[in-house]
């Protein structure tokens, strides 16, 4: 099996890529590939890199799998448009990996997904990850075009910086006493 794992591009989530290194130890014949960003734990049993460029990002979702990731929406809206099976493991701010708990309240929303599992800790991530192995990983294209090219679109370009977010236009006002008619 071929997992692909993301940290996002913001901050570093070691819990998330130790948890992956233990597993993969413990677990050998399968291909991971780490996005770690500026994290300080380093990997034995997993391949790793700081950055990816958008397209070698995508080149690795599509070969995967299975993405496990952090919670954040470009990672988990590019899985999923890719119909892969994805394993969300939010960061927590108790444990001071995020300034709030966003990442959870996403998490839990995106749980009501077929294909998207939630975990909280490595033992649950070890037991989702057997649970894919032993599924061969192949429910995911369920997926594909869960979100739009248009939304996709928007996200990438929010991320990149490309674009400012549109605002509608507001109705016209009316009048005080006025009443217009369709």
């Amino acid at each position: 099996m071929r997992i692909f794992v993301t940290v996002g591009t913001q901050l570093p989530f070691d819990r998330l890529v130790r948890a992956m290194d233990d597993w993969a130890a413990s677990h050998p014949g399968h291909e991971v590939l780490a996005q770690t960003g500026d994290g300080a734990f380093v990997a034995r049993a997993i391949a790793t890199v700081r950055t990816l460029s958008r397209e070698a990002f995508a080149r690795a979702v599509a070969e995967a799998d299975v993405v496990v990731a952090h919670a954040g929406i470009g990672s988990v809206l590019t899985a999923l448009d890719a119909g892969k099976p994805v394993v969300l493991m939010p960061r927590r701010a108790d444990l001071r990996e995020h300034r709030n708990d966003h990442q959870a309240a996403t998490a839990a929303e995106l749980s009501r997904l077929a294909t998207v599992t939630v975990v909280n800790d490595g033992a649950a991530l070890a037991a989702a990850l057997c649970g894919a192995a032993a599924a061969g990983a192949s429910a995911g294209a369920a997926t594909r075009g869960v979100a739009s090219a248009a939304l996709l679109s928007a996200v990438a370009g929010f991320i990149a910086g490309d674009a400012a977010p549109r605002r509608r236009a507001a109705p016209p006002r009316l009048a005080r006493g006025e009443v217009r008619h369709a």
